[in-house]
């Protein structure tokens, strides 16, 4: 067995690696960049160094330095967790080249799956069914898109390399297929190096259905079963779940056997996850149902395996990195139950998703659920890596039950100041059509508006929120005066103001039997005359209002300001020239990720204050659009 083991990761599944090894009496060294210094997975490891600067690349992705690490601790094993070098068949090599143990599948099978045409080609003539679609060499724009024609609109270009829903665009028409090809290319160059695409037919309702898939050094391979990772935004799954709801014996038998088929045309050793894409238009049916892609590491989502099963998978990783047979054969695995998971993220659902970066003052969690976390209260979510909090994670006896917990621990959990997708999760969760487990990838972008509404407060809960504010006084009136508004004609009533989320509201105020101003979980900010209130999941900041004669910028005047600090990488538009309302102005890349930034109104571009490679900070002032007359 294994004894000490360097996690070459960061967050949670370092975290997640880290509780394992220890309870396998395995040492366990972390790395961190400046960023990470006093981040939870260095604290929670016997041993950590250093790496690097915050940057990824200057870090994280360094594999000379990791594995230099790796020999000056002593570490007689590589785990990589996601993400990062997790499917580097470079490093994965250099790994080995050392003489140390990589915790993952061979170099040779990475590669065999690493690019998404040459593993499509290899499934095909491994008899596994793939979607039709253009998978060649020839990257010239034109003859992309007499493919893309070919094929037939709508169409997904995505990038060979890519992953985690990054240098992937849906077309819709062939109008729009030179802006997203450039899109996506400039993408996939920027997170995977190769910015080579390919282009298939893209399903009108499709499902997202993988399987999990295990192999060791033995020659055995078995499956897991399956997880439904349908509800996803910009191709980024949001919630997870297993089994995969209207899956009959008949269809999983079928599924579950391609997916090892698969696994075993590459010879593969450790966790995988076989991708496949499903016509839902029928219901779920094995001849409606195509590969995608394999993922040769641990996936995010391995939790909801993990509940079903009763399987440690990275226990599993372990055993079998240390040249142990699997634990157990396939007619020893069975489902047990149902399984959610749902990814709390930094982001702003009401500012279009954006990421959300900043110390999380308040980090609370129901405790109904299981947390996978590797951040706490008082750390910072930081732009350098991706935005994920935490994993919720539920188990019942049926996928109600289980819905229902995970919908608890939402409405119980509290995050404050940086914004998250708590109300949004809470919300999609609840939806009919969810809950009826009618599902298909584009439930959420069709549902968007509805789903991201934030909740009006009633003239109760805000009369609630003054008693808050005064709640230690016992002079109600003096101590009300600065929330009051004016008077009205009827006697002993007032209408007072507060500020909810910077927005003033005025209410009319009742009073509130003594001590239940606290029934709608009203918290004390460290901010002055400032208190939260989640209502449905939805965080909600409640202050004194205040008139703010300062002239800030916001997009009613036209200023568009940087939400993050990010880097410049398109500019559609120069000064002078006439735009109509949504058309994009230029790309910011932040967060690893793509964010076109749009007119709010039809006008004329009156200052445009930076240009292609500007790195610019959060609100800075980017382009300011005049109003056309």
């Amino acid at each position: 067995m294994i004894r000490s083991l360097l996690i070459a990761n960061r967050g949670e599944i370092a975290c997640r690696i880290i509780r394992t090894a220890r309870a396998m009496g395995i040492r366990t060294v972390a790395v961190y960049s400046d960023a990470d210094a006093k981040a939870l997975h260095v604290r929670a490891a016997d041993e950590a160094v250093h790496i690097g600067p915050s940057p990824a690349r200057e870090s994280y992705l360094v594999g000379e330095k990791i594995i230099a690490a790796a020999k000056a601790t002593g570490a007689e094993a590589i785990h990589p967790g996601y993400g990062f070098l997790s499917e580097n068949a470079g490093f994965a090599q250099a790994v080995i080249d050392a003489g140390l143990i990589w915790v993952g599948p061979k170099p040779a099978s990475i590669t065999a799956m690493g690019l998404k045409d040459a593993a499509k080609q290899l499934m095909a003539a491994a008899g596994v069914p793939v979607t039709p679609g253009y998978m060649g060499e020839n990257q010239d724009p034109a003859f992309l898109a007499e493919r893309a024609a070919e094929i037939g609109y709508p169409v997904l270009i995505k990038a060979v390399a890519g992953g985690g829903g990054k240098g992937m665009r849906k077309v819709e028409a062939v109008a729009d297929f030179a802006d997203a090809l450039a899109s996506c290319q400039r993408e996939a160059a920027a997170s995977f190096g190769n910015a080579h695409v390919l282009i298939e037919k893209y399903i009108q309702r499709p499902r997202h259905i993988e399987v999990q898939v295990f192999g060791d050094t033995h020659g055995n391979v078995v499956h897991l079963f399956e997880r439904d990772c349908s509800l996803q935004r910009r191709h980024q799954k949001v919630i997870e779940e297993a089994p995969a709801p209207g899956m009959d014996e008949a269809t999983r038998e079928a599924l579950c056997a391609a997916a090892v088929k698969a696994a075993k045309a590459v010879d593969y050793v450790g966790a995988g996850t076989i991708e496949f894409i499903a016509d839902a238009s029928e219901g779920l049916r094995a001849d409606r149902i195509w590969f995608m892609e394999m993922n040769t590491r641990l996936q995010v989502e391995h939790p909801v395996t993990e509940e079903i099963t009763g399987v440690d998978l990275v226990e599993w990783q372990l055993r079998v990195a240390s040249g142990e047979p699997l634990p157990k054969r396939q007619d020893e695995l069975s489902i047990n139950g149902w399984a959610m998971e749902a990814r709390l993220y930094a982001e702003d659902p009401g500012r279009g998703f954006l990421p959300s970066i900043g110390r999380l003052e308040v980090l609370d969690f129901c405790g109904d659920a299981r947390i996978e976390t590797g951040v706490e209260e008082g750390s910072d979510i930081s732009p350098f890596y991706d935005p994920m909090i935490a994993k919720l994670v539920t188990h019942g006896t049926s996928r109600n039950q289980a819905i229902d917990l995970l919908v608890g621990e939402l409405e119980g959990s509290a995050v404050w100041p940086v914004r998250t997708n708590l109300g949004f999760l809470a919300s999609l969760l609840r939806d009919p059509q969810f809950r009826a487990a009618d599902l298909d990838t584009g439930l959420i972008e069709r549902k968007q508006e509805v789903l991201t509404q934030q909740p009006e407060l009633s003239d109760r809960a805000l009369s609630d929120a003054l008693n808050w504010f005064v709640r230690d006084s016992t002079d109600f009136d003096r101590n009300a005066k600065p929330f009051l508004g004016f008077r009205l004609n009827r006697p002993r009533q007032r209408e007072y103001r507060l500020a909810v989320n910077g927005e003033v509201k005025a209410f009319q105020y009742s009073p509130t039997p003594k001590g239940q101003y606290f029934e709608h979980g009203f918290r004390e900010s460290s901010e002055p005359h400032a208190q939260f209130v989640s209502i449905a999941a939805h965080m909600l900041k409640i202050t004194l209002p205040r008139v703010d004669g300062g002239g800030s910028h916001h997009a009613g005047d036209g200023a568009i300001l940087a939400p993050m600090p990010g880097k410049v990488i398109a500019v559609d538009v120069s000064a002078g020239d006439t735009v109509t309302k949504g058309q994009k102005l230029l790309v910011l890349e932040a967060m690893k990720m793509e964010h076109a930034l749009t007119a709010p109104f039809d006008g004329t571009v009156a200052e445009l204050t930076v240009a292609v490679g500007s790195q610019v900070q959060v609100e800075a002032l980017l382009v300011r659009v005049e109003k056309a007359e």
